[in-house]
């Protein structure tokens, strides 16, 4: 790195635009200038980062006239759409994490972990992954590459979290008997939701459709067979997977454990015979992948089952998006 980014945060003032900013610190992210940026609504509050005040400005047309070398973007599709291209027609490089970009074919979709080298084929714009695609595609990729992989059946457990305040706020008054119906057509408390996102004319929901196409844009395998169920559950944080998986080679499980141990980005916690699995409770504020329950499925020929848990704010979010713009300071 040559010199220390101008940065901007935009969306600063949500759920993952605050997290943003806490990895940030975490992580001692250098930068010469911050500048953070939120609606109108949001405009001229203060946030503290680093000992010192920073005043929330409006997302404007003209934001980006100022030098900004790197802006991370948590405002939403249709604020992507608008001022992303605006940000780097004037030399910012976006990483969004919006869903607006993330199957634009000019646009790389990128986990680290997995694909770090489809940062170099960015144009101005970077997308990060659906939450539940990332720490999906962290625990698959060791297993493609090695074994090859013919089949993935998603069946997702998605905390209330991956709604943003509105379904934390849900919850939390459902907790109370009140059936706040803000971010959920139908009660969180209580009950799993079979439906993420809005449902499509085939059936599935938008959530399921994402991880399906994300998961074989990420691995760069169009012909991946993918199918996907996902469900909100009452749970504040992290999201938790059950994982079928039919690979190409034949596997030994004890293998697939050392392989997945050996994996960057993954803590394995598997140890059935003294109730030790990845928990939603223990992956929440971390950043790793955390991945257990792995066994034969003897239903089909070379079939495996994993269980997978992470943090749906920070890796699942802000965490991924930081990592890619740690790549993108080695390129400054």
């Amino acid at each position: 790195m040559s010199k220390k980014p101008n940065l901007a945060v935009v969306g600063a003032t949500g759920l993952v635009g605050s997290t943003f900013l806490k990895v940030l610190e975490e992580r001692d992210f250098p930068y010469e200038n911050l500048y953070l940026m939120a609606s109108s609504k949001s405009a001229g509050s203060a946030i503290t980062f680093r000992g010192r005040d920073y005043i929330v400005e409006e997302l404007c047309e003209s934001s980006f006239d100022k030098a900004i070398d790197i802006a991370l973007f948590s405002a939403g599709g249709a604020t992507s759409e608008r001022f992303s291209p605006i940000a780097a027609a004037k030399g910012t490089v976006v990483v969004d994490n919006s869903s607006a970009w993330r199957m634009d074919k000019n646009v790389p979709l990128v986990v680290p972990e997995v694909n770090p080298g489809d940062i170099a084929k960015h144009k101005g714009i970077i997308a990060n992954p659906n939450c539940s695609t990332i720490q999906a595609v962290v625990a698959l990729n060791p297993i493609y590459e090695k074994y090859g992989i013919k089949r993935v059946i998603y069946s997702t457990y998605q905390a209330v979290s991956g709604s943003g305040l509105k379904g934390i706020r849900d919850l939390e008054e459902g907790l109370k008997g009140n059936d706040i119906l803000s971010a959920y057509p139908r009660p969180i408390a209580g009950n799993c939701l079979p439906h993420i996102d809005v449902f499509l004319e085939n059936g599935y929901t938008k959530e399921e459709e994402k991880m399906i196409n994300e998961t074989r844009k990420i691995l760069g395998d169009d012909t991946l067979a993918v199918t996907a169920t996902t469900v909100r559950v009452p749970l504040f944080n992290s999201h938790s997977e059950s994982i079928n998986i039919e690979t190409e080679k034949p596997f030994d499980v004890d293998e697939i454990k050392a392989l997945l141990k050996d994996s960057p980005g993954i803590v394995l916690v598997d140890n059935p015979a003294e109730n030790e699995y990845p928990l939603a409770r223990d992956a929440a504020g971390r950043d790793e992948v955390f991945v257990g329950r792995i066994r034969r499925d003897f239903s089909v020929e070379n079939g495996l089952n994993i269980w997978v848990v992470a943090d749906n704010i920070r890796k699942g979010a802000a965490t991924n998006a930081v990592q890619i713009a740690e790549k993108l300071l080695e390129r400054l």
